[in-house]
């Protein structure tokens, strides 16, 4: 599957500043109505290391309301959590009704890092891929709108960018020998990613695969995928579209330089 995705789509940076502004003002609107109407929603992000997560999420965040979603990074389980089932702390995570969700990392962990890592059990990540599609099932059930994008490189971008992070002093941080372990582990972790896509792949909660080799594409179809996805959901109640106006065309300058000092997100 992954080896037929066109790693070679993008975006330029003009066209994205462009459309920015209507794409935050759209999903401000339907953060605003989803919380007045009750609608809750989940957005994963998984992805290859240095693909981009933590800037898509900044971008995709910067204008909401931040009294309507939450973020979670999400990193390996605690001592204490480990004595309870395994989905036991994502549980705690549900959304309440009207709030979105927004996961770096997320339960995919089980069925990826972990996995490869070899952290569990074969044995475990496999009932992991039933585990999640019946939690997943059950959040859809109750009316969660749930989606999940999974940002995709190749190799050849993975290693340029850790080390065009390793060269800067500043970045230099969020490159660590486990990163580089996992690098070596290529051809293992996609193997992963292609069975968690096949395992859990469902109508009620599908995966985006998001090429990510421009940022700037990357980020456009992850707005529109969330647009598209929360205006199916509100329906008939879903609020008129509106254009941006002055005040969002003044502060390009302000997204541009945000976006320039967040472009080592991982």
């Amino acid at each position: 599957m992954l080896e037929n995705i066109n790693l070679t789509r993008k975006l330029s940076r003009e066209d994205y500043k462009r459309v920015l502004p209507t794409l935050q003002l759209r999903l401000y609107d339907l953060e605003k109505t989803c919380w007045d109407k009750g609608v809750p929603s989940i957005v994963v992000f998984e992805g290859l290391d240095a693909a981009g997560k933590g800037t898509a999420i900044a971008a995709l965040t910067e204008r909401l309301d931040p009294r309507g979603f939450r973020l979670y990074p999400i990193t390996a389980p605690r001592t204490y959590e480990q004595q309870y089932p395994w989905l036991w702390r994502f549980w705690l995570k549900t959304p309440n009704r009207g709030e979105m969700l927004l996961f770096d990392h997320s339960w995919y962990d089980r069925v990826l890092g972990e996995r490869v890592d070899g952290t569990v059990p074969e044995k475990a990540w496999r009932q992991a891929h039933r585990d999640i599609a019946e939690f997943e099932r059950t959040l859809a059930d109750d009316h969660t709108v749930i989606l999940k994008f999974f940002l995709h490189i190749d190799k050849k971008e993975q290693k340029k960018r850790f080390q065009a992070l390793e060269a800067d002093p500043l970045e230099a941080w969020r490159v660590t020998p486990a990163d580089w372990e996992r690098h070596k582990k290529w051809d293992q972790y996609l193997e992963a990613v292609e069975e968690m896509l096949e395992q859990t792949e469902t109508e009620y909660a599908p995966w985006t695969i998001v090429e990510a080799t421009s940022k700037w594409y990357a980020r456009r179809k992850i707005f529109d995928t969330v647009i598209a996805a929360l205006e199916k959901r509100l329906g008939p109640d879903a609020p008129a579209v509106s254009a941006p106006g002055k005040a969002d065309s003044a502060d390009a300058d302000l997204r541009a330089a945000m976006e320039a000092a967040g472009e080592g997100g991982r």
